[in-house]
């Protein structure tokens, strides 16, 4: 069986119980019931997926998958798609906004080359695992063939299967491609069925002008290509993104191997959108970062029935709100653990 079906057939709903037992002792804490919040669901969840009351959190990974898209060729970006290259090797010396950001928040970072139309040479600290020189130009065509699109998907569940054998505890999802919120536009309005003036905006910070032409561009991939929004991986050949491919398959791969994935913005969640399209189970695996400013983010967190954990009007990509809401996962977690019980600390119990 190949590794994505065998994937996906192990992934497995939460089990009730253990949610239940995690909010048991979190009520047992020393505070009034529930009056930790959302905290408190972090915990609740992040123990039912790892499947204990006593979870480790040390070991945080932010994977910034990047690749570039042929449909950058009809000017729908700010930035040309040299950048992606050259952001790459930020990455790699550490100066990007999601290195400082990892750094604050104790994760490391691993650079995936998926697909940019560059070549690095060998670079110890880049993982290759390039499918192809970027994806082709989708108003003319699918982004990529079948075959590809199951490689990249395959990338991403191997690594996940590296987390699960080095003991990693949580995952956090990020990306780098320049023409990317093209693609995960085209994604959105292929699944929800929503026009795609709804669900589209400014990506790199074009203007009114440049917006109206993404638009066009985004309609024309679409009625080219006529994705099948039952079927996620078609939607993902047809109109997605190398990086969006290894996303979904590193987040395919998390649910099967029970490690929470912490899925960043508006490109990550079109990867999260097209792995639960494959097992809706996975939807239980996973904790949406944020609420992005680009406007079709919040119809696919609704699709996802995922509500975000923070709102920083953020928009950068790469992994950097992953990188902040994992230190408040972290911290439901260590009340779970570290907090005293009412026992332990001689405190009398709320009554009735």
């Amino acid at each position: 069986m190949p590794l994505l079906q065998k994937t996906l057939a192990r992934i497995q709903p939460l089990d009730p119980e253990l949610l239940h037992k995690a909010q048991e002792k979190l009520d047992n804490k020393t505070k009034p019931l529930g009056s930790l919040g959302r905290l408190e669901e972090f915990a609740r969840r992040f123990a039912a997926i790892s499947g204990t009351l006593d979870p480790d959190t040390t070991k945080k990974v932010i994977f910034t998958f990047a690749a570039d898209h042929g449909v950058v060729e009809e000017g729908i970006s700010a930035f040309p798609k040299e950048v992606t290259p050259q952001m790459v090797f930020n990455f790699l010396r550490g100066g990007a906004g999601i290195n400082v950001l990892a750094r604050h928040g104790g994760a490391d970072v691993r650079v995936v080359d998926m697909g940019v139309d560059y070549d690095f040479g060998v670079l110890p600290e880049l993982i290759d695992r390039k499918i192809a020189r970027g994806t082709a130009n989708i108003v003319k065509g699918p982004a990529m063939t079948r075959q590809q699109a199951l490689a990249a998907l395959e990338a991403g569940i191997a690594l996940a299967n590296g987390c699960k054998d080095e003991g990693i505890a949580m995952a956090g999802t990020g990306e780098m491609g320049i023409g990317n919120t093209t693609a995960a536009s085209a994604i959105i309005a292929a699944i929800s069925g929503l026009p795609v003036k709804q669900v589209t905006s400014r990506g790199t910070g074009i203007n009114d002008a440049a917006l109206s032409h993404k638009i066009r561009v985004i309609e024309q991939a679409l009625q080219v290509n006529r994705p099948d929004p039952a079927d996620a991986l078609d939607v993902l050949t047809k109109v997605g993104g190398l990086e969006i491919a290894g996303i979904a398959g590193l987040i395919i791969g998390c649910a099967a191997n029970r490690i929470p994935v912490v899925v960043d913005g508006f490109i990550s969640t079109s990867g999260a959108l097209i792995a639960a399209g494959m097992n809706p189970h996975i939807k239980d695996y996973l904790f949406a970062a944020h609420e992005s400013v680009e406007i079709g983010h919040r119809y696919m967190l609704e699709h996802l029935a995922a509500e975000p954990i923070l709102d920083l009007r953020l928009r950068l990509g790469e992994g950097t709100g992953a990188a902040l809401a994992m230190g408040l996962i972290e911290a439901g977690v260590k009340i779970m653990k570290e907090m005293a019980t009412f026992a332990e600390a001689g405190v009398a119990e709320q009554q009735g």
